[in-house]
């Protein structure tokens, strides 16, 4: 059982505060590189569209490769210990950036072959990560483990890209990436405080490795609404990427902002990220917990739309940081409330036993596709504009938003257990 607090907030859970504490500190520094590594890219290295497009495919192609058995090798590992190696490994990644860039040698090459490292392990912390809370807190305190996880990344997010950008008028990105490094090294000193130890299954309960990942995606296929949550999401996740991969070369080439621009608009989105997760559960409750899933998925490639019309009031005398940052703030709020609501119903759903392989298979499915995205989104930017791409991932977001609203999602108030999942028509 998870060791219990006196008082009912986590915030007094001692081993939950070292994981929240680790994972702010990660956060702030994952939030510097967010901003400093495209700018680095685009600013210092003078990367092209296609290039920009590779770079994504480096930082996403290990959920394609190794997100299915990694969750298999999770279920049966410490999950503590994968959480401080992937630390590590990206301090050393990211190291390897900072050294070659401030000593004059950086180029794309390199920026590839580390963000192929740092994605692995990435894949390998974030499963982790998900399969470590439910043990960690107990079923019944989930949602609120998770809000205060996605608080804190919201938190982080609206500081840290504004000091960020301002930051980057004076300093070199490297020198923010630095700063990176040295939260993944904090971060372990905090998860190494974490007393409670895991009960892992006997290891003759293992089933090999691939019928341990069929295992996995079996119940995903198998359980309504799962099944339902993991194609829409996969799509959805498609079609951002393909956005997001090119927003820095939006921003900087087409719209003529500065950095500091650059940290303003990232500072309002996550203002709206701050406000979708301090606001989640009662926002949740008031909707209905399946209900802000779909809705929440509509809305936001809707709340979207200024992000490629900033371009065209822009020839019309219009700010072009208004739209951005109207669109971005709105569109952060819906996103932080489907995300938090999918997860929390994930982990209340899902077998603790096969927690691990389902979070690595959901992750497979859903983020498989992002090299592939990043790839698709440099070859469209580069062919029909940057403008004409926007637009598209906007249509093909909200495409993927309709298997939620046309299903059970809509009606429901309540999400259910794993004990009457099977009994809900989708």
């Amino acid at each position: 059982m998870p060791k219990t607090s006196r008082r009912q907030s986590l915030a007094y859970h001692f081993d939950f505060r070292q994981l929240w504490i680790g994972d702010a500190l990660s956060q702030v520094g994952a939030q510097l590189t967010l901003l400093a590594l495209p700018l680095y890219a685009v600013t210092q290295l003078n990367a092209s569209e296609l290039q920009m497009g590779y770079l994504t495919a480096a930082q996403t192609i290990a959920f394609l490769v190794v997100g299915l058995p990694a969750g298999a090798w999770i279920d049966r590992m410490v999950k503590r210990k994968v959480l401080i190696w992937a630390d590590l490994v990206r301090a050393v990644a990211l190291g390897t950036v900072v050294v070659t860039a401030l000593s004059g040698h950086g180029n794309m090459a390199i920026l590839y072959g580390a963000s192929l490292v740092i994605s692995v392990a990435t894949v390998f912390f974030d499963v982790a990560h998900l399969s470590y809370v439910p043990g960690l807190v107990g079923i019944k305190n989930i949602s609120e483990g998770n809000t205060k996880l996605q608080a804190t990344y919201a938190i982080a997010a609206v500081a840290v890209p504004a000091i960020g950008g301002m930051l980057l008028r004076v300093i070199m990105a490297p020198v923010l990436i630095a700063v990176n490094v040295v939260t993944y090294l904090l971060s372990i000193v905090f998860l190494r405080r974490i007393k409670q130890e895991e009960v892992l299954p006997p290891k003759d309960s293992h089933l090999p490795l691939v019928p341990a990942i069929a295992e996995g995606l079996r119940f995903i296929a198998t359980t309504p609404l799962l099944n339902r949550l993991v194609f829409s999401t996969g799509a959805a996740t498609l079609f951002s990427t393909m956005g997001w991969s090119m927003l820095m070369l939006y921003v900087i080439k087409t719209l003529r902002l500065s950095e500091t621009d650059v940290g303003v608009v990232l500072s309002a989105s996550a203002i709206g990220g701050i406000i979708g997760a301090v606001f989640a559960r009662k926002i949740s409750l008031y909707v209905g917990e399946g209900r802000i899933i779909a809705i929440s998925a509509a809305a936001t490639p809707v709340l979207f739309v200024g992000i490629p019309l900033a371009a065209f009031l822009a020839t019309r005398g219009v700010n072009p940081m208004i739209p951005l940052i109207i669109s971005g703030f709105l569109s952060q709020i819906t996103s932080t409330l489907f995300n938090v609501a999918q997860v929390s119903f994930r982990q209340r759903l899902c077998p603790p036993h096969l927690l691990g392989r389902i979070n690595a298979s959901f992750r497979f499915i859903v983020w498989g596709g992002m090299p592939f995205a990043g790839l698709i989104g440099g070859w469209v930017a580069h062919q029909f504009g940057l403008v004409t791409m926007l637009w598209l991932v906007i249509a093909g977001e909200l495409a993927a938003a309709l298997p939620l609203v046309f299903s059970k999602f809509i009606t429901m108030r309540e999400l259910p257990g794993a004990g009457s999942i099977e009994t809900v028509e989708v």
